[in-house]
């Protein structure tokens, strides 16, 4: 069974939250706050996180951070009631993998989350598979995908799963212009309901980790009107 982790204040959305997922065959965990939801998570393991960005003691923000540091791979999505582009991206920076502006659907919300889902799925396995070497080079980095890290001269950095998959399709189509539909359809999963614009928001949070002047990149470049290229050396 699936255990997820629902942190949220108000109780009306929790327990609707929880009959929910527990509906939908999960193992919900419950937490009213931020100091309860890194309470569970560092008892447990969980294949998905929901974080209320406005919880009492610790933000939204504040669990994804902490959780970021020793748990780089658990899909996280933030439930926010803010509409604001700034504070999408403050979240995907972060780390979150996505994100839910209330009042949301509960299709919508499930979609997400059985898309996320799937995602992790078919990124695991290839975690330990001979034809992806570990680490491997991405353009001037090294990318470990056992550990979700990249090594840069002198710096490492935590990656999401988004900016896992996003790297390893990339690299699987060396010097192709991909389209924004096509990478949303590999990362996202061919149900997302969002636009292109998290695409773009994830492109550049990536681009900060792995080149040497993101205002400049050398390694993933915009095709203007199309999307993105991975232009590789080798």
């Amino acid at each position: 069974m699936k255990k997820i982790l629902i942190a949220e204040d108000d109780l009306h959305i929790l327990n609707g939250l929880s009959d929910l997922f527990e509906s939908e065959g999960y193992d919900v965990f419950l937490a009213k706050n931020g100091t309860e939801a890194l309470q569970l998570h560092a008892k447990e393991s969980f294949s998905l996180i929901l974080l209320d960005v406005m919880m009492p003691e610790k933000s939204g923000y504040d669990v994804c951070r902490e959780i970021r540091k020793t748990d780089p791979s658990t899909p996280i999505i933030m439930l926010t009631a803010k509409g604001e582009e700034i504070d999408k991206v403050v979240g995907l920076k972060l780390g979150a993998d996505d994100y839910v502006t209330k009042p949301f659907g509960i299709h919508e919300l499930l979609a997400r989350t059985e898309a996320v889902l799937r995602r992790t799925a078919r990124t695991q396995p290839q975690k330990t598979d001979s034809t992806l070497p570990d680490p491997f080079s991405f353009g001037s980095i090294e990318v470990d995908t056992r550990e979700y890290i990249i090594r840069a001269p002198n710096k490492t950095f935590p990656l999401s799963s988004r900016e896992m998959e996003l790297l390893i399709c990339f690299r699987n189509h060396p010097n192709e212009v991909l389209s924004r539909d096509q990478l949303l359809d590999e990362v996202w999963g061919v149900h997302y309901f969002g636009t292109t614009r998290t695409l773009d928001q994830h492109i550049s949070q990536l681009r900060k980790k792995i080149e040497q002047d993101p205002a400049h990149p050398k390694s993933i470049l915009t095709v203007h009107g199309i999307g993105y290229k991975y232009h590789s050396q080798s």
